[in-house]
């Protein structure tokens, strides 16, 4: 038994000895303790303070994101939703603590991929980087539960863990280097290069394109369609819940947004926070009232749905538009929600909270809306020039063009790496469920744990 240890510590020895070594690395130019830093500029410590606030709000979107999933699915994969929504989280952390920080803010190699401060190692020992660690970590982990709702009732548990891993390490923070980090899009000949103030494109298309690539691999869920293809409604089994996880969402959004100046000092917050409101508003009635046109009935689905497809799309132009234009944004936002809802049940694409249609197509929305509506009035996150303009306010096509190749290799990027990678897993290990635990719901096969124990009946060999 002894000589079997230490033949299994011989295998992963040396990665922990690596991992040792770089967590273990003397600060080079840090400021672990921050006081060099608050010497140099005593007014960040109110900056601190808000960005972290904003940062606890984002974070407490993923209880958001868990009710929204569960209330609209049903009972019997309730606790299988709630534990995709924590471990997404949690897995997410260390994927990105290791990997995915360095390879999003790392220094820039050919504008591709960054290519330092793994582990926070080093000179990343410091207070202002682990600011931006967190409020990095908070985004990424919001474009990773963003899936499991596109996803829900019959992916394995097992393939959503390693779904998390490489989504939070490798596939969003490449793109989000190319944004955000000093990347290629970010430096576009085109107005001022590609542009996302809070992550239309960045955190919610990324998420919502990967949902679609996986409803694609997985398939639609077993009665989702008839034999002849015409859809049926399989109903959420608690719509308080989803409502609930609206209304946390809506609140989170006002960390989101507005935190995104990185700094409580810009004014511009109260300008953000109004557009902010006006967009989800505007989109949720919108929404419901082209569905009571078709249907006479006033969809409570709909209307939240509503709500998250303007908040989405308002968030990449939210420090760049007038109040006029983040209506008209959400105005568009609740058409296209209710327009891709249709498309994805025409094409028999199951995505059972509407994942897809809010995230996905109204964050591409949301940064092609930059080059259309931004008024030249604030910076790229900044209160300096150079100022974002679009089409409407004398920018010329230039802007709206680099919106629109970001856009472009959005989609590109996110979709075909995610789609190789739930093939791949499929190919090794299966991705989907059996029919059987599928009809009887995942929370018992692979929890052991039903939501609502005293209304479950629970089937035993």
């Amino acid at each position: 038994m002894v000589m079997g240890r230490w033949r299994r510590f011989k295998r992963i020895g040396p990665l922990v000895s690596l991992v040792l070594l770089l967590t273990a690395t003397k600060a080079l130019a840090g400021d672990p303790t921050g006081a060099k830093t608050i010497q140099q500029n005593p007014g960040l410590a109110v900056d601190f303070v808000w960005v972290l606030l904003c940062g606890f709000l984002v974070m407490f979107m993923q209880a958001g994101f868990a009710c929204v999933e569960a209330g609209f699915c049903r009972s019997k994969n309730a606790t299988n939703l709630m534990m995709k929504n924590l471990l997404d989280f949690v897995m997410g952390c260390l994927a990105f603590w290791a990997l995915g920080y360095a390879i999003l803010m790392g220094n820039d190699w050919h504008g591709l991929i960054g290519t330092s401060g793994f582990f926070l190692a080093g000179k990343y020992y410091d207070v202002q980087t682990y600011l931006s660690f967190f409020w990095q970590l908070v985004f990424c982990a919001t474009a990773a539960t963003i899936v499991s709702g596109a996803v829900a009732e019959r992916l394995k548990f097992s393939a959503y863990l390693i779904y998390s891993i490489v989504v939070s390490a490798f596939i969003y923070p490449v793109y989000a280097h190319w944004v955000w980090g000093g990347g290629w899009l970010s430096k576009l000949p085109f107005g001022v290069g590609h542009v996302d103030f809070a992550g239309s494109g960045v955190v919610h298309a990324v998420g919502g394109i990967v949902g679609l690539a996986g409803a694609l691999a997985l398939g639609p869920r077993y009665g989702r369609f008839d034999k002849d293809g015409k859809p049926r409604p399989i109903p959420g089994h608690n719509i308080p819940l989803a409502a609930l996880g609206v209304f946390i969402l809506w609140f989170g959004w006002y960390g989101f947004n507005p935190g995104s100046t990185f700094s409580a000092h810009h004014l511009r917050i109260s300008v953000i926070a109004v557009n902010t409101t006006l967009a989800a508003a505007a989109a949720s009635l919108t929404a419901m009232l082209i569905v009571y046109a078709k249907t006479k009935k006033f969809d409570i689905g709909i209307a939240l749905n509503g709500v998250l497809a303007g908040l989405v799309a308002i968030t990449a132009p939210c420090a760049w538009v007038e109040s006029w234009a983040a209506v008209v944004i959400g105005i568009i936002a609740g058409i296209i929600l209710v327009a891709g809802t249709y498309l994805l049940e025409a094409l028999k694409i199951d995505d059972p909270v509407g994942a897809v249609p809010v995230h996905g197509f109204n964050g591409l929305w949301g940064i092609i809306s930059v080059g259309i509506f931004a008024d030249g009035t604030y910076g790229i996150y900044s209160l300096k020039p150079p100022y974002v303009k679009g089409l409407l306010y004398g920018g010329g096509f230039g802007q709206l063009l680099a919106q629109l190749i970001g856009a472009v290799a959005l989609f590109a990027w996110a979709f075909i790496t995610s789609y190789i990678l739930f093939k791949v897993m499929d190919a090794i290990m299966g991705i989907r469920v059996s029919p059987e635990e599928e009809l009887h719901g995942l929370d018992i096969p692979e929890h052991g744990t039903p939501a609502y124990p005293e209304f479950t009946i629970i089937r035993r060999r």
